[in-house]
């Protein structure tokens, strides 16, 4: 029995004291005394180095191997990585589980993920839970869908429940960074859901809404903090919390964050970190600004890459691509809602915030119940839009990024690119709102003119996922001028060549 099961049985385990007393009391714990309590986001050389004397050393590795596990040939394990897509790096990389039963997880994490439904480890999970239990920094490569949030969730409950009580003052154990709103206010309930049973408390810090509920969370205590990085600077500046107690750091989506100009405050937030923290950091893709952030933060890793570390989407979800010119896309919308419509969510993906009010407008005009979602609308209404969304009441939504990546969503069924987006990978993630968690989804794209310098790439990200590429996207591929001088062709063929004619 690994240690921190035998906690859960134990009357003055985490859980259980924790409800008599409140805090826990008491001002030993895992932070001991940093050399200053004062929050120095300069950047400054002693701000990002904080000394090891002092601090109260803490536990972080958990992982036994079950005896099933052990019992794995190493031809078993190859076989069973192959299979699954998982390549591996490091030293002393631990076997997968392929059962939850195997990962050693206390029964009260487990009766939470029985209730959940699940029936096996995803890919992610089977490889990144004993790398994590181990207590070991990480770094995972895994597309969006592919079930990380409780590839770190999940060791982070272990982690929390081994730890000290925090004490009146203390800052979270657990911080998860993450690029947006959606993404975070996601993560915080599955952190809610799967932390009960342990009577751990979490919270979201995110901007775009008033700070004082947030601010009252902080100052009662919570054990896991989800943030988004520029109101969590400001709550550290301010004083209403601190990140001494963080043992526990997870970066998710850090491509994303870096995409969006995150960098230097996940230096600065980093920075306030105690560096024998145990850290994981995931992204979809890995190009060299992501791998150099990983080279700052983290020492001596695990790597898992489930699929390829090459930009691919998602083999569930079925593309069709159109070369249509920009003021045939409103009809060819319509006329696609037409023939799949039925009752199924369905997102359509803009560039502009202005574009997306104005292609809601037309389509509730026309009949089709419609509502946006961008940067401009209040966080209030983001969530209403969310939750009509989510329920049904309004199965399309219109949307720019800020929705592409963090969106989970369960049963999107139809993704629309009604504008390409800015970069091969925007339309991965975008795509990837559908077909996830094992199941199916179809993205249709409009293309025009104006997108040929990305004909290429689409067609090898196609071609990888075995769809069918038009003969005409496949000219535009090779640097032929698109074919629409002469006007919209109706070639018949519906969108890749294949399947459903949306002509």
């Amino acid at each position: 029995m690994s240690r921190y099961d035998s906690r859960s049985s134990d009357p003055s385990s985490y859980r259980e004291r924790k409800s008599d007393s409140g805090f826990g009391g008491g001002s030993h714990h895992a932070g001991g005394s940093v050399r200053s309590s004062r929050v120095d986001l300069d950047g400054s050389e002693s701000a990002k180095k904080a000394d090891l004397d002092g601090l109260t050393p803490f536990d972080k590795n958990f992982y036994v191997e079950s005896p099933a596990v052990a019992a794995m040939t190493e031809k078993e394990v190859e076989e069973y990585r192959q299979r699954r897509e998982i390549t591996v790096e490091g030293p002393d990389v631990p076997k997968p589980v392929t059962r939850f039963s195997d990962a050693g997880f206390p029964d009260y994490v487990l009766e939470e993920v029985s209730k959940a439904g699940f029936k096996e480890p995803t890919a992610i999970q089977s490889q990144g839970w004993p790398m994590a239990l181990k207590g070991r920094d990480l770094i995972g490569i895994a597309e969006t869908g592919s079930g990380k949030t409780l590839a770190y969730l999940l060791p982070a409950i272990v982690h929390v429940n081994a730890q000290p009580f925090l004490a009146p003052g203390d800052g979270p154990i657990v911080l998860v960074l993450a690029p947006t709103r959606e993404l975070a206010v996601q993560i915080q309930e599955e952190a809610t859901k799967f932390g009960s049973s342990s009577k751990l408390k979490s919270t979201c810090i995110y901007g775009g809404v008033p700070k004082g509920p947030q601010v009252r969370d902080l100052q009662k205590g919570v054990e896991i903090v989800i943030a988004t990085p520029g109101r969590l600077i400001d709550m550290l500046e301010s004083h209403h919390t601190n990140l001494r107690r963080v043992t526990y750091l997870v970066l998710d989506e850090a491509d994303r964050m870096l995409d969006m100009g995150f960098e230097p405050q996940m230096k600065k937030i980093v920075s306030q970190i105690r560096p024998d923290r145990q850290t994981l950091y995931w992204s979809a893709t890995w190009p060299k600004e992501v791998e150099q952030l990983a080279r700052q933060f983290l020492h001596n890793p695990y790597k898992v890459v489930i699929g390829s570390q090459d930009l691919k989407a998602n083999h569930s979800i079925r593309q069709y691509v159109d070369i249509v010119s920009e003021n045939q896309k409103y009809n060819k919308l319509v006329k696609l809602l037409e023939d799949i419509m039925d009752g199924s969510r369905i997102l359509i993906f803009m560039d502009t915030k202005k574009g997306c009010d104005q292609i809601t407008r037309q389509l509730r005009m026309d009949g089709w119940p419609a509502l946006s979602i961008h940067g401009d609308k209040s966080q209030a209404e983001r969530d209403w839009v969310l939750s009509e969304f989510k329920s049904g009441k309004s199965p399309i939504m219109t949307a720019t990024d800020v929705a592409a990546r963090g969106l989970d969503v369960k049963d999107v069924k139809y993704v629309v690119n009604y504008d390409f987006p800015g970069s091969l990978e925007d339309y991965v993630h975008r795509i990837g709102r559908t077909g996830r968690a094992g199941a199916k989804g179809t993205a249709y794209t409009f293309f025009t003119a104006a997108n040929a310098r990305f004909a290429k790439e689409l067609i090898s990200i196609l071609d990888e996922a075995g769809q069918k590429v038009s003969p005409d996207l496949a000219a535009m591929g090779r640097g032929a001028p698109p074919p629409l001088a002469g006007g919209f062709r109706d070639r018949g063929r519906g969108y890749g060549g294949g399947g459903r004619s949306w002509n």
